[in-house]
Formats: C-alpha cells, sequence, structure tokens
C-alpha cells in the first residue's frame, strides 16, 4: 500500500462561478487559473501522482503548454486514473478537505463525491469531501482564494 498527498491553492479572480470536484458553483468570484482551476481535483491528483512518486500536476499538465488552457480538470484526473492502472495499482481510498470562508460547500459535496468517483472508477463511499474555513486567519480566511488537502491510498493489484 501507498499513501499519497496533494495540495492546492487558486486565488480569487474576477468571474461568475467557480469549478469544484467538477461542478460549476454559482459565486460572485472566479479562480484564476490556467486550466477550469478545479484546486480540489488538482489536490486530489497530485495525491495520486504522489503516491506513485510519479510527480506532480504540472509534470503531466504545465501551465505554458496551450492545450492545458481551459482544459478540463476531470480530463486530467481520467488520464491520471490511466495512469495508476498502468503502474499496476488500485486506488482505495481519497479523502480531501476544502478550506475556503466562501463560497459554502455543504449544498455541493455529495455531487462533488460523485464526480470524482465515477473518474476513478470507485464507489462514493470510497470518496471524502469535506470543507472547512480558515476562521479569517491569513489569505484563505480574508477570502483571497481556495485551497485544498488530499489524502489517497493506493495499493498494488493481485
Amino acid at each position: 500500500m501507498r499513501i499519497g498527498f496533494g495540495y492546492d491553492l487558486h486565488r480569487f479572480t474576477s468571474g461568475k462561478s467557480i469549478t469544484l470536484g467538477g461542478l460549476n458553483i454559482p459565486f460572485d468570484k472566479g479562480l484564476k487559473a490556467h486550466s477550469d482551476g478545479d484546486v480540489l481535483i488538482h489536490a486530489v491528483i497530485d495525491s495520486l501522482l504522489g503516491a506513485l512518486a510519479l510527480g506532480d500536476i504540472g509534470k503531466f499538465f504545465p501551465d505554458n503548454d496551450k492545450s492545458n488552457k481551459d482544459r478540463s480538470s476531470r480530463s486530467m484526473l481520467q488520464i491520471v486514473k490511466k495512469l495508476v492502472d498502468k503502474a499496476g495499482y488500485k486506488i482505495s481510498n481519497v479523502d480531501a478537505t476544502i478550506i475556503t470562508e466562501y463560497p459554502k460547500m455543504a449544498p455541493f459535496i455529495f455531487e462533488m463525491r460523485t464526480n470524482i468517483a465515477n473518474d476513478l472508477d470507485l464507489e462514493v463511499d470510497c470518496i471524502s469531501v469535506k470543507a472547512t474555513t480558515n476562521e479569517k486567519i491569513g489569505a484563505i480566511g480574508k477570502e483571497e482564494g481556495i485551497a485544498v488537502h488530499s489524502v489517497c491510498l493506493v495499493q498494488k493489484r493481485v
């Protein structure tokens, strides 16, 4: 078995919505990014790549590659799932925590979990997504962006 850890952070910019867990969430700000800015899926990708010691999201989807401009993070996650399979591993579970003051995440959590589970070919109960605030402390607390921590467990296929 191997464990992987991922982290990502994106700052807010002008916009009318954000994408998290493959879900469009209405909000008065967007997230600054080269791709669709799905900070949740980016952290999950990094945890999976980390578990297999394959590097990070930037190695596979660099922000200086024009083909990644506005790219769907779900499509990136599906590619990473194939890398996990090719390496001979099976994903056991993913646990992620979204850190933001706003927007509130509770109404969207189950659909985010469902999207990630579908992309990783897992049952929804293998995907945990939680949300918390930063208690108004630091850049996240001052509503400058959203951060996500993610861990995953993978095991060698037998």
